[in-house]
């Protein structure tokens, strides 16, 4: 049977408005009264509608996530961790997936907006004058963006790239080819950031294609073009599209990393299961997705703050397509 607010009224031997009050408002409520409140709906189990609580608090109990693919696993591993982290806190998600689609996501936006107590916008392909626009309709938090302003918890890309490099120097590679993604991702624009400064201080000799897109089709027409571009690495800009350059590779006869060396970007699972497993770049998915819904969590209960920006470390995982080039380091 379900327990309502009146049984918890006629358990404590208070009004139903009492009881209203004791749980949304209790400072409104004298102490012990409160105290009675909460020991009769802990007894019977209670837990308010969270409709009825919406009208009582003005809160609807939900945050609203949109994404821009949500067959690629790199936006799932994330969102897994922001359900689980909202549901800790009592909040419902809603999520949307803009398809890469600017477009789209802008109106997907504006509807959501008017849903939920708060927004996550992950890797948002609209422009920045929208995003400041969307986080004045309602509260919002960006993940893996940056936007001066608005609340943001991002993945150090630049930082991943560079290592990558750092690695594939090592090994002994001099030419080296870059896929990029998106032209208007910020991810990307990060990554080329710290790509541009690992370039000049090993001075290698960049071949940079694309922009392609961050799938495994496109991953499968950039390799040919960097096969032609005579590079002995190709650095993919994600796992997704690194398994595209590989799957090529093999079609054509080319054997990684014997003859050519391959990375992505995003430790996705299926990374270690490629033959051979993959060397990419470990981004924090389930420690962003949490930092983000803390961070709105946060937002929600703050006015006239500044907008905190929180950047979470990467990590190269070097496997089994990276090697020295052809003819040795």
């Amino acid at each position: 049977m379900t327990i309502t607010i009146r049984d918890v009224a006629r358990r404590a031997h208070v009004s139903v408005a009492t009881v209203s009050r004791a749980l949304s408002s209790p400072d409104l409520v004298r102490p012990d009264t409160r105290s009675r409140v909460l020991a009769a709906a802990t007894e019977l189990g209670y837990q308010p509608n969270r409709a009825a609580r919406g009208l009582i608090t003005g809160k609807t109990g939900n945050i609203g996530i949109v994404v821009p693919d949500l067959d690629n696993p790199f936006f799932t591993g994330i969102l897994k961790a922001v359900q689980t982290r909202a549901a800790q806190a009592d909040y419902a998600v809603f999520v949307a997936d803009s398809d890469e689609d600017p477009v789209a996501e802008a109106k997907l936006v504006r509807a959501m907006a008017k849903q939920v107590d708060g927004l996550l916008l992950c890797s948002p392909g609209v422009t920045d004058p929208q995003i400041v626009l969307a986080a004045d309709t309602a509260p919002l938090v960006l993940l893996n963006h940056r936007l001066a302003g608005v609340p943001s918890t991002v993945m150090d890309g630049a930082d991943g790239l560079r290592q990558v490099v750092a690695h594939l120097v090592a090994l002994g590679h001099s030419r080296i080819a870059y896929l990029t993604g998106p032209r208007t991702a910020w991810a990307n624009s990060e990554r080329r950031r710290g790509l541009a400064a690992a370039v000049a201080d090993h001075r290698v000799d960049l071949v940079e294609l694309g922009p392609f897109a961050p799938r495994y089709e496109g991953g499968l027409q950039a390799a040919d073009l960097a096969l032609a571009a005579d590079v002995t690495a190709i650095m993919a800009y994600n796992d997704v599209m690194a398994l595209g350059v590989l799957a090529r590779l093999r079609d054509r006869g080319v054997s990684v990393p014997d003859d050519v060396s391959v990375t992505g970007f995003d430790d996705l699972t299926y990374a270690s299961l490629t033959a051979p497993a993959l060397t990419t770049v470990a981004m924090p998915l389930a420690t962003a997705g949490r930092t983000a819904v803390n961070m709105l969590l946060d937002w929600l209960d703050t006015t006239g703050e500044p907008a905190p920006h929180i950047t979470l470390p990467t990590q190269i995982i070097v496997r089994g397509t990276t090697a020295p080039p052809p003819g040795g380091a």
